[in-house]
């Protein structure tokens, strides 16, 4: 019987995830600090060739700070010749943001701007007069030129704004206007003084904030974020807002799935596996990304490193299973006509699979079912997710994933509202669900 303090702990427990990953490189450095936290030993990726790993182990691997791949090895893995033995569950760590240019400092009339480019399909007038943050990765001067050292940061502080015009300058702004993301979406973070230097501000700044030279910093990949924070709302307390739902929601899910206590139901043949990709938000196309060989590349060698050969690789690809874990599309409360005739996918209904004749996504009959019976073992709601005919919803990673790696896959997530928008609606129970789905998949003998 489910209980609301079961879910409205796992729901408090995702708003506070979604405060720690503000972009691609916070969100791997949390889930790191979590597979640590429950006795998962770091594989490095330069290190490929030597790599010693034992039956039984937990290990992960970085993937060049914005994706993770972390394994969780049966005691008797290779021992088992039928079955789904290959378990991985796979999301994206990356969101829609605002993504800083180099040479970012802009001076209008004495106010302080950076430059910015649009990462992903955000909707950008969601965007405008929010606190912003910014976090991401730096790359400082070292003595081996190879060898740049780096920093993962995250400002924290709200420092930037994106103001509307006001209604008295535009007085047709309520039927709709088109934002220009070059000349609209600049964001504002200074109004200038003489303690400001105009052409190094900002960069002047992140030195201050890392207490490090200005000249030190060559190069960077910093991601301008909402910094508000999500919250449970509703007169049931029924729903949660929050930035950051596509895709944390999936992250959280499988990583709490994967170092959850399962003592005594372990299957000790199963190598489970959770795969974080980058920049699905633009396509997957980057070798951090699911349109690259990394991940077959990565499984390959950690088969060879536990002594199995090449051919129970293969055997165990082809007898696999993947979840590709992202968000679906809800039932819109004032856009009924945007939902499929007879597919209605509500929040707080449960786990979504998701189908498209498209091949858009990477689910088929099968892997449904599969799905929908571990779902109904272990009374998991579930629903159904097609699109209307004359609408296309767009992608995820499975079917790109499925392209080095063909494992039978089902594409799953919680249902949400105003998907890649600067804040995200979605149902209090789902995420519970979500969890509950992924521990049954990895558990399931």
């Amino acid at each position: 019987m489910l209980s609301k303090k079961m879910y409205m702990e796992t729901a408090e427990k995702l708003i506070k995830a979604i405060g720690k990953c503000t972009c691609s490189f916070t969100t791997v450095r949390y889930v790191r600090e979590k597979l640590e936290n429950s006795g998962y030993r770091e594989l490095k990726l330069s290190e490929m060739p030597d790599w010693k790993v034992n039956k039984g182990e937990k290990i992960y691997i970085n993937v060049y700070d914005s994706s993770i791949f972390a394994f969780n090895i049966g005691d008797r893995a290779g021992e088992k010749t039928n079955g789904c033995t290959l378990r991985l569950a796979a999301a994206h760590t990356d969101s829609p943001a605002l993504y800083i240019k180099p040479k970012p400092e802009m001076i209008n009339r004495g106010y302080g701007k950076v430059n910015v480019e649009m990462y992903g399909a955000a909707i950008l007038s969601t965007w405008l007069d929010r606190p912003l943050s910014a976090a991401g990765k730096l790359s400082l001067r070292s003595d081996d030129v190879f060898c740049p050292r780096t920093v993962i940061t995250d400002i924290g502080k709200s420092l930037f704004t994106i103001p509307n015009l006001a209604i008295h300058l535009n007085r047709e702004i309520n039927r709709g206007i088109e934002l220009n993301r070059q000349n609209d979406m600049q964001p504002v973070c200074a109004i200038l003084e003489e303690q400001l230097n105009e052409s190094s501000f900002f960069m002047d700044y992140l030195g201050e904030q890392l207490n490090v030279n200005r000249e030190d910093i060559l190069d960077y990949e910093l991601y301008i974020y909402n910094n508000e924070e999500g919250c449970i709302m509703g007169l049931n307390d029924d729903i949660i807002s929050s930035p950051r739902l596509d895709n944390i929601t999936s992250v959280e899910a499988i990583i709490n799935a994967l170092t959850a206590d399962t003592s005594g139901q372990e299957n000790k043949y199963a190598i489970k596996g959770a795969v974080l990709f980058d920049n699905e938000e633009v396509g997957s196309r980057s070798k951090q990304g699911a349109d690259s060989l990394m991940l077959s590349v990565i499984i390959e060698r950690l088969y060879l490193s536990l002594g199995l050969t090449r051919d129970m690789y293969l055997s165990d690809i082809v007898n696999g299973f993947m979840l590709s874990a992202d968000v679906a599309h809800g039932l819109h409360p004032n856009h009924n006509e945007k939902a499929d005739v007879t597919n209605i996918n509500m929040l707080n209904g449960g786990v979504v699979f998701k189908r498209a004749c498209s091949q858009t996504y990477s689910t088929d009959s099968k892997s449904v079912a599969i799905g929908e019976q571990i779902c109904r073992r272990h009374n998991i709601p579930y629903q159904k997710f097609a699109s209307r005919s004359d609408v296309t919803t767009g992608s995820t990673l499975g079917s790109i994933a499925d392209k080095y790696l063909p494992l039978r896959t089902v594409d799953v997530g919680v249902p949400i509202l105003a998907m890649h928008s600067a804040r995200e609606t979605m149902g209090v129970k789902d995420q519970y669900y979500l969890e509950q789905f992924v521990k049954a998949f990895y558990a399931q003998q």
